[in-house]
């Protein structure tokens, strides 16, 4: 369990064990696509030596997923919840260690995402455009406006693109990808200001009805809380929302935070990390304001969304509530419900037919629902 009175900023009090538990967790939090845990297991994790045991019950891998998944879950140890539980009470010196610590190869990225990746500024935000290798003919005219996960506390710097990279590869579609401002330097509001910012410069060269907002988990979220305010300030809103798992409700509210803590290999649990950075990302404001928890939001006249989780996501019941509010409200939204995937494993088992699905469920759904080139 990690103590909380540790001063990350001081290697020599770091074990090597800690410093091994910070970078699996950075790598976790701030979904690298190329992550791939547990890939090189042997893709036949059918059997009982392969279960995990959850206090009494036993549980195998989901024989109903990819090979690819199920071997990457088989691989992998039983979640820790009481560790992650021992990450609560991180002091803003802790937060800035492990911001500073998540990097990545922006050359790599670009090499394994078949992209061109371009550090601009907006009005003082810091962005990354991002231009596929090849642009497909039915995504000529759309644009991805992504903002990126990392429980609103991490995932921020050069990480920030990882996720941009690889689905404007994937789907041969133009992005960028916003570095929007994060805690402990700068709470809420300052993350949907970022994002309404750049928001409004992307749209000057171009039609709102060709871009998508999306991102994945707290970029879920964000992407609803951008959506609401463009809403509040009678900006044209996007053509069409993307939400990956989003994180949409800070709050200890949803079911799954409670029935699949243990088993969601990413998350974990609530009471650790995850509510910290809640709380850390929310400030003096209340969770349940609706730019921060937007599940408390109205979603009337909001463009066609498409949401995405797993049977074994925490964020399973923020995304179900999420599209039943949505569908309430007349919007059309689309859910789709992996089995056996915890929390994005689309971005961490790369090349898996999950993550496959993913991607292409996207590009036809903004065939169907973006305006045709």
């Amino acid at each position: 369990m990690l103590d909380p009175t540790l001063d990350l900023a001081q290697p020599a009090r770091m074990t090597r064990d800690l410093r091994n538990l910070v970078l699996c967790l950075l790598m976790l939090i701030v979904f690298l696509p190329a992550v791939g845990l547990g890939q090189a297991a042997a893709a036949s994790a059918d059997s009982a030596d392969d279960a995990w045991m959850l206090g009494e019950r036993s549980v195998p891998p989901p024989l109903a997923a990819s090979d690819e998944l199920r071997a990457a879950i088989a691989a992998s140890p039983v979640p820790n919840v009481a560790q992650r539980q021992g990450m609560a009470s991180m002091n803003d010196q802790q937060w800035k260690m492990m911001q500073q610590a998540g990097g990545v190869d922006l050359e790599d990225v670009q090499k394994q995402s078949n992209v061109t990746i371009e550090r601009g500024n907006v009005d003082g935000v810091p962005v990354f455009w991002v231009e596929p290798n090849q642009v497909a003919a039915e995504h000529e005219n759309h644009f991805f406006f992504h903002v990126h996960g990392g429980g609103y506390v991490l995932g921020g710097g050069d990480s920030s693109v990882t996720e941009a990279a690889a689905f404007a590869g994937a789907i041969g579609m133009r992005a960028v990808s916003v570095d929007y401002r994060m805690p402990p330097d700068h709470p809420f509001p300052a993350a949907v200001d970022d994002s309404v910012t750049v928001y409004r410069h992307v749209i000057k060269s171009r039609p709102a009805a060709n871009v998508v907002v999306g991102g994945t988990s707290a970029g879920g979220g964000l992407s609803l809380a951008t959506v609401l305010r463009l809403k509040e300030l009678g900006v044209d809103l996007p053509g069409a929302v993307w939400l990956g798992t989003p994180w949409a409700d800070l709050t200890k509210t949803s079911d799954s935070l409670y029935t699949n803590e243990g088993l969601d290999r990413v998350l974990v649990t609530y009471d650790g990390m995850l509510g910290a950075m809640a709380r850390l990302y929310a400030g003096d404001h209340d969770l349940e304001h609706p730019l921060i928890s937007p599940l408390y939001g109205d979603f009337e006249g909001f463009p066609p969304t498409q949401l995405v989780t797993g049977t074994r996501d925490m964020f399973l019941s923020d995304t179900a509530r999420t599209h039943r509010k949505l569908r309430a409200a007349g919007v059309t939204a689309d859910l789709n419900v992996y089995e056996g995937m915890s929390h994005a494993e689309y971005l961490m088992v790369a090349g898996s037919q999950e993550s496959q699905d993913v991607f292409a469920d996207l590009s036809a759904f903004l065939v169907e629902h973006l305006p045709s080139p």
